[in-house]
């Protein structure tokens, strides 16, 4: 993706190497992989981050320095994402409203509770903020080998849709079911349009000139890579699909792309969309 030089959103709040205020670790290795699966990029119940609360990753200034270009990358995808949600929102007689990134290392606090490293990157409601540990990238490649910028700008493209949903009311619908499986349903649908609104904005960027070889195909990876059934066979060796909450990663590919090939929030309901 062709972003330097571009503009830089100034919504953003870097607490890269800020005490996270000595928290203490709970649940163990296991209920970080539990919350892990559950709750990577989002969508997952939010009182599940309370969970999880390590001490706080001191950052030299070395460590930080070494992150100033990842920092530097997510701040013109924010940007970006700002100007075409922006028009979409004005095209339907509408007002956007940016969200907030936070950028953190190790724990800090959120509107939902406290976020570590290890829940992954995610959009709190209450607050209308993406928080996004940098060290992701990382894990994507080395973990998940979803590597490339675009990987990334698929993340922050993704936890922007939750924040489109905010805005528009369909979050908020959808937390109104009730029984185990109605609620993973509703939380499939909701992290499946969040991809496909994701596609929607890559839509946008390859219209302006803005996407390069390869890209597409590095965000198409990076939704394999944390489809349910693929997280679950990595961590427990076996597929669960009736406790999936983020759809496989068959269906995460299908609705980035849906949403990159229309270009259009229409493409994007994904009511009636289960767990397969």
């Amino acid at each position: 993706m062709q972003w330097r030089g571009r503009r830089e959103s100034s919504n953003v709040e870097d607490r890269r190497g800020i005490s996270g205020g000595g928290l203490a670790i709970g649940g163990g290795i296991v209920g970080v992989i539990f919350v892990l699966v559950k709750f990577l990029l989002g969508g997952g119940d939010v009182s599940d981050l309370q969970q999880l609360a390590p001490q706080q990753q001191q950052m030299t200034q070395e460590q930080k320095a070494a992150e100033d270009k990842e920092a530097a990358f997510v701040k013109v995808v924010l940007a970006d994402t700002e100007d075409v949600w922006s028009k979409l929102f004005s095209d339907m007689g509408r007002t956007y409203t940016d969200p907030t990134l936070v950028l953190f290392n190790g724990t800090t606090v959120s509107g939902c509770g406290n976020a570590s490293a290890q829940t992954g990157p995610f959009y709190c409601p209450t607050d209308g903020k993406l928080y996004i540990d940098l060290s992701f990238a990382q894990q994507l490649s080395e973990q998940f080998g979803a590597s490339g910028e675009f990987a990334m700008a698929y993340v922050v493209a993704h936890e922007v849709g939750h924040h489109v949903q905010n805005l528009l009311g369909e979050m908020n619908q959808r937390s109104q079911v009730r029984g185990r499986e109605r609620q993973n349903a509703a939380s499939i649908q909701t992290e499946l349009q969040a991809d496909c609104y994701a596609g929607v904005w890559a839509h946008s960027t390859e219209q302006r000139d803005l996407l390069q070889s390869g890209d597409v195909e590095e965000g198409l990876r990076a939704a394999a890579a944390v489809g349910d059934d693929t997280l679950q066979r990595e961590t427990e060796g076996r597929v669960s699909p009736e406790t999936w909450t983020h759809g496989s990663s068959e269906q995460r590919v299908h609705w980035f792309q849906r949403g990159y090939t229309s270009g259009s929030l229409d493409a994007c309901d994904t009511r009636g969309e289960s767990a397969r």
